[in-house]
C-alpha cells in the first residue's frame, strides 16, 4: 500500500504452513463458491508468470477454443495478496498467469496511474494474454467522469492488443484516515467501470464481487485480514474459486478443482508475512 498506510502492514509475524491452513483455505473456498451456487513463495508476486501452460490442448491435439488461455492480473496491493492462490488454480486450469498487481499503486486512474501505463504495454507484447482480469484499486480516484475515462483507455489498450477484459469490483476495505477522504470516488468505481463495460459488452465485461465478500469489511464474510484491507491466505484462496467459476460462466472455462491448487508452496509467500496471517 502506499508509504501512509504501511504502519498496519509492519506486522511481520512469519506465515506458518500447517495442515490447519490448507484445510482452512480449502474449506472457505469450497464454502463460498457453494453459497454463490454455482506461486512459488520465492517468487516476486508483482511479477509472476507461469507461462508454461501457453498454448493449453484438448484432447486429440486440438487447441481448446475456451478461454483464457494466457491471463494477465491487475491490481493493488488486495489484488498482490490474491495473486499467489489465483496463480495456483490458473495453473492447475492449465492457463499461463502473470501478475503485475502492485502494492502502492496498479490503478489507471489519475497521476498514480501514470507507472502501470508505462508498464501495461509492454507486458501486452510480451506476454501476449488473451484476458486481462483488472481489479478495481483502492486508488483508483477521480470523478466519475475520470474514471470512466481511464477505463475506456484500459479496455481499448488491451483490446488492442487482442485480448478481452475483464474489470472486477474490489473486496470491501476499512476506510482509514487514508482513504477517508476519498470514500465517494472509492465508491463510485464500479459504476463508472460497468458503464464502460456494457458499453462494450463483447470485449470488456465487469464482475460484481460483492455475492462472495460482501459490502461490510467488519463482516465476516468479506475476511478481510487484521489490518481490515486485506485478505490472508484463506480469503485468497475463497477469490481464486469464485473467479474459476466466473470464467467458467463467461468463457466456459473449466476451473481445476479447489484440492488440485489450495495446498502448496503458495501459502507460504512471503507477501502474506506483514499481514499477520495465522
Amino acid at each position: 500500500m502506499n508509504s501512509k498506510n504501511t504502519s498496519s502492514l509492519l506486522l511481520q509475524r512469519p506465515t506458518r504452513r500447517t495442515a490447519g491452513l490448507v484445510l482452512a483455505a480449502t474449506a472457505a473456498a469450497f464454502a463460498l463458491t457453494a453459497c454463490q451456487a454455482s506461486g512459488d513463495g520465492s517468487a516476486p508476486t508483482a511479477d509472476r508468470s507461469t507461462a508454461a501452460a501457453a498454448d493449453q490442448q484438448a484432447p486429440g491435439g486440438q487447441k481448446d477454443a475456451t478461454k483464457p488461455h494466457r491471463m494477465l492480473w491487475m491490481g493493488d496491493s488486495i489484488g498482490e495478496v490474491q495473486a499467489p492462490p489465483l496463480g495456483a488454480a490458473m495453473t492447475a486450469g492449465r492457463v499461463a498467469f502473470k501478475s503485475i498487481a502492485a502494492a502502492g499503486g496498479g490503478g489507471v486512474v489519475g497521476e498514480i496511474a501514470q507507472p502501470t501505463w508505462e508498464k501495461l504495454p509492454k507486458e501486452l507484447k510480451s506476454f501476449k494474454p488473451d484476458v486481462v482480469a483488472y481489479q478495481i484499486t483502492t486508488y483508483d480516484w477521480g470523478t466519475p467522469g475520470e474514471q470512466r475515462a481511464a477505463y475506456e483507455r484500459l479496455a481499448k489498450t488491451v483490446n488492442d492488443a487482442g485480448a478481452e477484459l475483464l474489470i472486477v469490483s474490489a473486496p470491501p476495505f476499512k476506510m482509514d484516515d487514508f482513504y477517508s477522504s476519498h470514500e465517494a470516488a472509492i465508491k463510485a468505481a464500479p459504476k463508472s467501470a460497468k458503464e464502460v463495460a456494457d458499453k462494450h459488452p463483447d470485449t470488456v465485461h465487469f464482475l460484481d464481487a460483492s455475492p462472495l465478500w460482501g459490502t461490510d469489511s467488519t463482516a465476516a464474510q468479506a475476511q478481510r485480514g487484521k489490518d481490515g484491507i486485506h485478505s490472508c491466505q484463506q480469503g485468497s484462496a475463497a477469490f481464486a474459486a469464485w473467479f474459476g467459476e466466473q470464467l467458467k460462466t463467461q468463457y466456459g472455462f473449466a476451473p481445476a478443482a479447489v484440492d488440485q491448487w489450495a495446498t502448496g508452496a503458495w501459502t507460504g509467500d512471503k507477501v502474506y508475512a506483514p499481514l499477520g496471517c495465522k
